[in-house]
């Protein structure tokens, strides 16, 4: 992989809409860094071409920000793009205060990136994060924030880099995978290897996304947005959801690539780590909705934790994507766990 030159820019150039704009005395470095770690399923140290993002307030305490796995390292607006994924909660004055702290998130690695390994573990994210912490010159960072397979990652972080991390904050994700939740995501996996052996490969790579869109939201939110009766259209009839999940299948193959979502779904089965190893202070932010990573994996880990631990439970009929969608309820959340940067480090 070809380095990426870090670009450094003032993100008073940026154009921002839909949300809080940035300070002008506020900056951006968006690039490459190589570092280099063992791998959890390698021998040998591998050098990695890290594509980071990060933003904020010069000299500020850092915050790592890391989402699901179809997440990119642009977390929040900037100079090149309109908007992030979370900019309602990363931006400044918002509950991630880009005038108190400095963001860094990266794009996830896969395997082709780490050389001949079998699988990408959480446990290589993190250590491609604590590299690039050390190479960026940060030493330790305020908060680790992560949602989903971000939090997966975050736990992976705080067990083995804790000298790196003063506190951690997880969205949506656990110590271990649910085994239902590892049946809908294996189902998934078949279906795209199967497209790709039969060469129908962004078909089966759509129908799979469909099927996840099913289990990362809510029952609820189903019932309320689908109740209407079927339209026979095209010779059969077609439900309202259908119309929603082909969209989303569609979007999907768009922006995404058929190995790499191969490579991050099995990276989440994998997950494993002993919570009695993180000792960093824990917010724990969970939704009742939420069938793949239920409340009671949430609580289990609460206990098992090594330090310090909370649990915070939001109410939502988005399910597991209630960390995307329920902003205005998280915010308070966060800005309580990660207390805004204000006089740190």
């Amino acid at each position: 992989m070809s380095a990426e030159p870090v670009t450094v820019i003032p993100l008073s150039e940026a154009t921002v809409v839909a949300a809080p704009r940035c300070a002008a005395d506020l900056t951006e470095q968006r690039g490459t860094r190589r570092v280099s770690f063992v791998p959890k399923y390698g021998s040998d140290a591998v050098s990695v071409d890290v594509r980071y993002l990060w933003c904020g307030a010069p000299n500020a305490p850092t915050v790592i920000v890391q989402g699901g796995i179809s997440a990119d390292r642009d977390v929040c607006a900037g100079r090149d793009r309109r908007a992030g994924w979370w900019q309602e909660l990363v931006a400044e004055g918002a509950a991630i205060d880009l005038a108190h702290c400095r963001v860094l998130s990266i794009n996830w690695l896969v395997p082709s990136d780490l050389g001949d390994v079998a699988s990408v573990s959480s446990e290589d994210q993190a250590a491609a994060l604590a590299a690039l912490v050390d190479e960026l010159g940060i030493g330790r960072v305020h908060a680790f924030v992560g949602s989903s397979y971000g939090a997966m990652t975050g736990l992976a972080f705080a067990a083995n880099h804790a000298d790196k991390l003063k506190s951690l904050v997880l969205l949506a994700g656990a110590h271990r995978p649910h085994p239902l939740a590892t049946a809908q995501r294996s189902i998934q996996r078949s279906i795209v290897r199967m497209g790709i052996d039969s060469g129908r490969t962004d078909e089966a790579l759509a129908l799979a996304r469909q099927l996840a869109m099913t289990t990362y939201r809510g029952s609820e939110e189903f019932s309320r947005r689908f109740a209407a009766g079927p339209e026979l259209r095209e010779g059969r009839f077609h439900f309202p959801v259908e119309d929603y999940l082909e969209h989303a299948g569609r979007r999907f193959v768009e922006r995404f690539d058929a190995q790499r979502f191969l490579a991050l779904s099995e990276s989440i089965d994998l997950h494993d780590v002993s919570p009695e190893r993180v000792t960093a202070t824990t917010t724990l932010v969970g939704f009742p909705s939420d069938r793949l990573v239920p409340l009671a994996d949430l609580c289990e880990l609460q206990r098992r934790l090594g330090g310090t631990a909370t649990l915070e439970v939001v109410d939502s009929p988005y399910g597991h994507d209630a960390f995307l969608k329920e902003t205005a309820q998280l915010a308070p959340v966060l800005r309580h766990a990660i207390n805004d940067c204000r006089g740190d480090c």
